[in-house]
């Protein structure tokens, strides 16, 4: 597999770091897989997802979102919901420039899911359609609401208040490797400001209003386990996207599907689900 590193230019200038990955230029492209990480994540997380895609028959694109990675900017943060949209459009408006005429879908997890489903909703891009996995549009706990209503306060304040909370590796995966690779991974972050976190959420409770308007097939799939994103809004979101949504239950995964066990499973139904699209 060839890994190429270059820079995403937003329309207002602002820039992200990515990659494309691809087997040998002389082997045919099927269609092409854009993939929108989670938080205090960043694309190097999704080589062995992009190898699978490469191996397959598939060009895949990924970027650091803004505040994560090798992107610029403060860890954790972002001027706007907006600016996270506007990623996505640059990276699909780079991989429609590279491969004219092929099929692009999106491969979205977790805060990615949030992302990649809002903007699917709200800016309707000509894609062949989305595999989303373990997306937030609940998180799987409350938080209290005496700490909800401090964080309004500091949110309206200070926009880029940051907390710290790591992730811990085991609510992620069951696979040690995968935790240990977490674990020391040097670009990861626990990082969230106050602006971040408030305008996923808010995307998320909106993203559940308006699923009835979704127009692409969407592969949508949650880990039965998962004590990080809300299984029970994947749900509630497959439901109302009706007859366009393959869910799909994973009892006993935790929350990063691509990193579990037995992932290899996981990418057999990705691939099946592409195939027949």
């Amino acid at each position: 597999m060839n890994e190429r590193s270059f820079e995403l230019v937003c329309e207002d200038g602002s820039r992200r770091f990515a990659a494309e990955w691809r087997e040998a230029s002389d082997v045919p492209v099927k269609a092409v897989i854009a993939i929108v990480h989670g938080m205090g994540e960043h694309l190097g997380r999704y080589t062995h997802v992009a190898k699978m895609f490469t191996e397959n028959g598939y060009a895949a694109f990924s970027f650091d979102q803004c505040g994560h990675g090798r992107t610029e900017g403060k860890r954790g943060h972002t001027t706007s919901y907006d600016a996270l949209l506007d990623g996505v459009d640059a990276m699909l408006a780079e991989a429609q420039q590279r491969y004219p005429g092929l099929p692009i879908y999106i491969f979205a997890h977790s805060m990615g899911g949030n992302v990649a489903i809002n903007y699917i909703l709200r800016r309707k891009p000509n894609i062949a359609g989305a595999i989303v996995t373990g997306p937030w549009l609940k998180l799987a706990f409350n938080p209290p609401p005496l700490q909800v209503i401090a964080a309004r306060i500091v949110q309206r304040l200070f926009p880029a208040y940051t907390t710290n909370r790591p992730m811990k590796g085991d609510h992620l995966t069951s696979d040690p490797v995968m935790i240990k690779r977490y674990q020391e991974d040097p670009l990861g972050h626990g990082s969230i400001t106050a602006r971040f976190f408030f305008s996923v959420q808010t995307a998320g409770l909106w993203a559940l209003k308006h699923a009835s308007e979704w127009k692409v097939p969407l592969l949508l799939m949650h880990g039965g386990n998962d004590n990080v994103t809300s299984i029970n809004a994947s749900r509630q979101f497959a439901k109302s996207v009706g007859p366009l949504c393959t869910f799909m239950e994973w009892p006993d995964y935790k929350h990063e599907l691509h990193n579990e066990l037995k992932r290899e499973d996981v990418f057999g139904v990705m691939l099946e689900w592409l195939g027949n699209h």
